[in-house]
């Protein structure tokens, strides 16, 4: 059950970082809000600025990265804090997990004392009972034997027993916001559902809000509460997660939804959406989409297409020609190449 508290508010983030060609614009005017007890999930393909997003959250991105906008935690913004201030913050009331466990865990310290470390640079408590609290995290997230496990250095973990030790340092403060950055990937689809139904029952534990990030559908159907999906640093569609996926109304998403195999499908091939995503240090004046869009006309070369509200209460889309897949049953369809005639 979702509660109407607003846990964390983005509103209008840009992020860029100057380079020798240019200055990249890896998020470009995002916004969000995510209640306690919700998952929102957020998805695209490589390099369109998810991570960065979040890194921008949580004062993890280099000095030269240019950060506009607001982000407010509970009310109180986010971004204008001082850096002790948002060192507090993080890892004891906003904390995140991050996609790679091993190169995240130092190599020559045990998971014990690496756990009881993040407790102790938030509380004035004995070093005894930190590890007791790291041991009991250790146990909540599934990993058997965890008193001796604690003992146990990160090569002596599999990756998804990393992947737990992880989760377990991100609540082991109890924080209100866990941001999950791709917290399954390089995991076979077992240990994946596995690791998923972990975080989610660490959820429903400390009643926190999470911002799901991946650039895998079927994780965000299975667990995301509502979605944002992005595309060159910018939310093209949001909503609920089933009208994302059976009421589409961006053909990015239609084409992102028809490239999942299907076990009921006919279809010897996949169908994938042309071309590649464009430059952000030069972006299109219009749509960013339209290169790659099936139903591209003048007026998306053109203008820039604002997230706006369509047909259904919460769904949002960045389209000029949405009405148009208001009837379509497959919308995936549009990116079928033309039957060839004999």
């Amino acid at each position: 059950m979702v509660d109407d508290e607003v846990m964390l508010e983005v509103d209008d983030l840009h992020v860029s970082f100057p380079t020798e060609d240019g200055v990249v614009r890896a998020v470009r005017g995002v916004s969000y809000q995510v209640k306690r007890d919700e998952v929102f999930g957020i998805v695209g393909e490589s390099g369109c600025g998810k991570s960065v997003s979040s890194m921008a959250l949580m004062g993890l991105l280099p000095k030269t990265a240019r950060i506009e906008g607001q982000a407010r935690y509970l009310g109180e913004d986010l971004l204008g804090r001082p850096d002790r201030e948002v060192r507090d913050l993080r890892g004891s009331k906003i904390a995140m997990i991050f996609q790679d466990p091993m190169t995240s865990l130092n190599p020559v310290y045990t998971i014990g004392r690496q756990l009881s470390e993040s407790v102790l640079a938030h509380d004035r408590i004995p070093p005894k009972q930190a590890m007791e609290r790291s041991i009991e995290m250790l146990d909540l997230v599934g990993i058997p034997q965890a008193e001796q496990r604690a003992k146990s250095y990160p090569h002596e973990f599999s990756g998804g027993m990393r992947q737990r030790v992880m989760i377990a340092m991100a609540i082991i403060n109890d924080p209100d916001i866990i941001i999950a950055d791709e917290p399954t990937t390089a995991l076979d689809v077992t240990v994946q559902a596995q690791i998923l139904e972990t975080l989610m029952e660490v959820k429903n534990q400390v009643r926190a809000a999470i911002v799901l990030i991946t650039h895998d559908l079927g994780v965000i159907a299975g667990v995301a509460d509502r979605v944002g999906v992005m595309y060159a640093g910018e939310f093209v569609e949001t909503g609920p997660v089933d009208d994302i996926f059976h009421a589409t109304r961006m053909p990015y998403t239609a084409g992102l939804i028809g490239s999942i195999p299907a076990l009921d499908s006919d279809a010897d091939e996949l169908v994938p959406i042309g071309g590649a995503p464009p430059t952000l240090i030069d972006p299109p004046a219009g749509c960013a989409f339209s290169p790659r869009c099936p139903l591209a006309t003048s007026v998306c070369v053109e203008s820039d297409p604002p997230l706006a509200a369509c047909d259904r209460p919460g769904h949002l889309v960045a389209c000029h020609h949405w009405e148009q897949l208001v009837d379509e049953h497959d919308p995936s369809h549009l990116y079928a190449p033309p039957e060839s005639s004999s």
